[in-house]
């Protein structure tokens, strides 16, 4: 008879996350002098940018384009009294993470959301410094550039909620990206790539759980080492068999397809319901799998598995199964995420153009708290800080170009670092689940 068998489990896991659950708060789960720190630097940072050195004038927004069927009005926001707005809501914030951290409860979701989005707008008022940019192309083009690291942190969360770390978002990505688009330009239609996508995330998948869950091999390692080989494969690819060769690398873009009545909504019509499918598809996918997570037996069962795998296999489950139908299908929401880079945005595949999204889905998930709905409303902020970004290049602004450069990165080192607080992984995150 087989006796199962884990590996004895940290306290925190295998590297930051959440609790699996919304009950009493874990010790892990409190904040942290780290995070009231973080809180109270940041604010003193925007009282001395948005306040003490506002700019002059107002900075203003158009809220319209121009072939909205509700003509909205430019959007004047004066530099110095929003920049002290932006500290009193700032102020407010940290004083209540810091009665929160003094009392032993845990950190609330809406804290560090809303902090990070009053200091995007005080910063984006700050920059644009009297002149005019286009509020709906900012959050329009923010909502596009996030959806690949939606859909990189929702494959996050669901492999990890199984109990195994997924470093290899970035190669399943660009994978995706990959197939989409010589799929597509090979067959001429993009909805033929956008199905070779997933298929192309799930093979990294496969391959990742084949080594991390059947030869036991350290899961970061393996990660890195696929994120690795498919950047040597894709790169090599593109080099012998799509330079030169257009036909199989000019996909066709998926046009985006306005949704009746929604879409003239002001303001967040535009924005949410004008865009391609991938996105619609992105918005069902991050509800199904809160609800599947979260009200169903096959979520109950994947949280056991990665809380406590062993009462999970004396009661039935087969852990390893489980873990490796997570695995596969975490590559194939990463790999979808990799059909936005070409089909979603219509452009040709290039070398190593998932950039780094990948890493940043792993940390949208960190701040999301391991929740798709957390990890939504997070790589929202980065993508619209690297949308914002883009924008502001074009424009004259007092922030040198490099800085620019760095702030969606910034913003994420940020998040992880103290927003969030101190929060831990399912508790068997990364350990495998040997029977002996």
């Amino acid at each position: 008879m087989t006796t199962p068998t884990t590996a004895p489990v940290p306290a925190s896991g295998g590297h930051q996350g959440t609790p699996a659950d919304s009950g009493a708060a874990a010790p892990a789960d409190r904040l942290s002098p780290r995070t009231a720190i973080t809180y109270a630097v940041l604010t003193a940072l925007a009282l001395v940018l948005f306040a003490l050195n506002a700019p002059d004038g107002s900075s203003r927004f158009r809220l319209s384009g121009g072939n909205d069927a509700v003509q909205l009005p430019e959007l004047p926001l004066p530099g110095a009294a929003f920049g002290w707005l932006v500290v009193l809501v700032c102020v407010g914030v940290t004083l209540w993470v810091e009665r929160e951290r003094r009392a032993g409860r845990r950190a609330r979701g809406w804290a560090p959301a809303v902090f990070a989005a009053a200091w995007l707008a005080g910063f984006l008022v700050w920059v644009v410094a009297g002149q005019t940019i286009s509020l709906l192309g900012l959050l329009a083009g923010g909502l596009v550039l996030s959806v690949p690291i939606v859909l990189g942190a929702l494959g996050g969360v669901v492999s990890e909620r199984a109990g195994v770390v997924n470093i290899a978002i970035e190669g399943q990505l660009l994978a995706g990206a990959f197939g989409a688009a010589v799929v597509a330009s090979a067959t001429g239609s993009a909805y033929a790539g956008l199905l070779a996508a997933p298929l192309a995330g799930a093979a990294v998948g496969l391959l990742l759980a084949l080594f991390a869950i059947r030869y036991v091999v350290n899961q970061i390692i393996v990660g890195v080492v696929l994120n690795v080989l498919v950047i040597g494969l894709t790169n090599y690819l593109f080099t012998t068999l799509l330079s030169g060769n257009p036909s199989l690398n000019s996909p066709p873009g998926l046009l985006p397809v306005a949704v009746p009545l929604l879409s003239d909504v002001p303001l967040l019509g535009p924005v949410l319901f004008n865009q391609s499918i991938i996105v619609y598809i992105t918005y069902v996918l991050v509800a199904v799998v809160h609800v599947a997570l979260f009200r169903t037996r096959w979520g109950l069962r994947v949280r056991a598995v990665g809380e406590h795998p062993k009462a999970a296999d004396t009661v039935g489950i087969d852990v390893n199964r489980t873990r490796f139908i997570n695995v596969v299908l975490s590559g194939a929401l990463a790999g979808l995420g990799g059909a936005m880079l070409t089909l979603g945005v219509g452009l040709a595949f290039g070398e190593e153009m998932s950039a780094g999204k990948g890493y940043i889905a792993l940390a949208a998930m960190i701040f999301g708290r391991y929740t798709p709905i957390g990890a939504l409303v997070a790589a929202l902020l980065f993508g619209v800080a690297t949308n914002l970004q883009d924008i502001l290049a074009s424009i004259s602004t007092p922030v040198p170009s490099q800085f620019l450069l760095m702030a969606p990165y910034l913003a994420t080192v940020f998040a992880v670092a103290g927003l969030v607080g101190r929060v831990r992984a399912p508790a068997a995150d990364g350990e495998p689940y040997v029977k002996q």
